[in-house]
């Protein structure tokens, strides 16, 4: 409203916004590399699409234009839709100058919607002069490539007279659950409820009579579960003796005819999740279902009890079952070393990246913490660079939620900050980064640290 507000004013124009379905559920990643592309689009349907107040009483319209973003859900797609009741788009006008540029012959038939899709092109203008309104650094070619880049489409629909419509179609890569948040061994894991028919909690001498082959199964309202540590099944290890005292929690849950008493360490408590897509390295592993960032930033496995279950049966059968979740971790073959750089100076981080590149690294990036929360849910890197000044979450508190997060904590971080003083260098330092360089850094040395961390590991 405030966009709206703000170029209203600026043209001499009145609208009117409407928002439809803002209570739909969306991935903030995704809203937030969104956003930018919206406030220029809606820009431009006051810019080049409302007309004035004069020219629409001329056409038999209010004075005041509207404006509508539409939110919804289309089978696996969230779907924006940003239309408006102005002039609509002169497809003439595009189709001539796409002509004049030679990027289409005169004589050949190319239909309205592809010559429209010649505004997504960078350069492609048919103003006359480029308003400081809504050329404000980011053309529709941008737009479309931020778009793109999040596995969506953009496709623009318009009627001469009466209006243009710009829908935006994102990949649903969310979903919203209820999970019981659970420890097993140093790591926190999120359990669906729908997973579970009922939590019960056993005596220590319950449990080590089970874990020790004195009874086969846990029997609960007249069925009987197989007893499981879930540690077992996720990393093959047999949980040590239980204390002498004290009841501890077992979940039961079925898949098909197999019914099981799973063991975990402690219940944390019941939790709205968000659930995120897990990349490669995990989505391979059939027990994890996804992944969740938690509220003090620490990355939760989402565990698939059906899948669990039938998996549990086939470790079962041999003593050195595999490790399931270290599996993932350790299919490093010899591939060649993944750099995270978190910096949110695009500059800094281009010109990192290119320099890892000539020296045979991977680099990937990440604007600040939470973005870089976001990244390592598709890839573990081999090592983080990382400032200490960004948005939403600094250096100081990546570098803790990786250290406190059993998937991350081995990751060499190497903190690169203008801030050298003593008392900076030694939080990193308590932290657990590995070593703290100050901007701006020489080449060599960095190439140096990373290549020594590296082989330390």
């Amino acid at each position: 409203r405030r966009v709206v507000r703000q170029t209203c004013q600026e043209t001499g124009k009145e609208a009117e916004l409407q928002v439809n379905g803002a209570e739909g559920e969306m991935d903030r990643t995704q809203l937030n590399r969104i956003v930018p592309a919206l406030e220029h689009i809606l820009r431009n349907a006051i810019d080049h699409g409302l007309e004035k107040p004069a020219e629409r009483k001329k056409a038999s319209k209010s004075d005041s234009g509207t404006i509508a973003i539409n939110f919804s859900r289309e089978g696996s797609e969230v779907v924006l839709r940003i239309s408006d009741d102005g002039a609509g788009i002169n497809v003439d006008t595009i189709r001539n100058k796409a002509i004049e540029r030679g990027l289409i012959d005169k004589n050949s038939k190319v239909e309205d919607d592809e010559v429209l899709d010649f505004i997504l092109q960078s350069g492609f203008s048919t103003a006359e002069q480029v308003t400081q309104i809504s050329g404000r650094g980011v053309g529709m070619d941008v737009v479309n490539t931020e778009i793109k880049q999040l596995n969506g489409s953009l496709h623009i629909g318009t009627e001469l007279g009466k209006g243009s419509t710009f829908t935006i179609r994102l990949p649903l890569t969310v979903l919203i659950n209820q999970a019981l948040m659970v420890h097993v061994d140093e790591a926190v894991y999120a359990i669906p409820l729908s997973n579970i028919e009922h939590v019960v909690r056993v005596t220590s001498e319950e449990i080590n009579k089970l874990s020790s082959g004195g009874a086969s199964d846990y029997v609960y309202a007249g069925y009987q579960y197989e007893h499981l540590h879930i540690g077992y099944v996720l990393h093959g290890t047999a949980p040590a003796k239980m204390p002498e005292k004290g009841k501890f929690p077992i979940l039961l849950a079925r898949s098909g005819d197999h019914r099981v008493a799973l063991q975990v360490d402690q219940l944390i408590g019941r939790q709205e999740i968000v659930i995120k897509s897990v990349g490669q390295q995990l989505s391979s592993i059939n027990s994890i279902s996804g992944a969740t960032i938690l509220p003090d930033g620490q990355v939760a496995l989402i565990l698939d009890l059906s899948t669990l279950i039938r998996t549990s049966h086939a470790l079962q059968k041999t003593d050195d079952a595999s490790r399931l979740l270290h599996e993932a971790a350790a299919v490093k073959e010899e591939k060649i070393p993944t750099v995270l750089i978190v910096d949110d100076s695009i500059t800094v981080r281009k010109v990192t990246q290119r320099l890892l590149t000539r020296h045979k690294y991977e680099p990937i990036t990440a604007k600040d913490g939470m973005d870089a929360l976001t990244v390592m849910l598709e890839t573990i890197p081999d090592i983080i660079l990382l400032d200490v000044e960004m948005p939403r979450m600094d250096g100081y508190e990546l570098a803790t939620a990786v250290r406190s997060d059993p998937r991350l904590k081995h990751i060499p971080i190497i903190m690169i900050t203008s801030r050298t003083g003593d008392k900076h260098r030694d939080r990193a330092i308590n932290i657990g980064v590995n070593m703290y360089m100050g901007k701006p850094f020489q080449e060599h040395e960095l190439l140096e640290n990373i290549q020594s961390l590296l082989h330390d590991q």
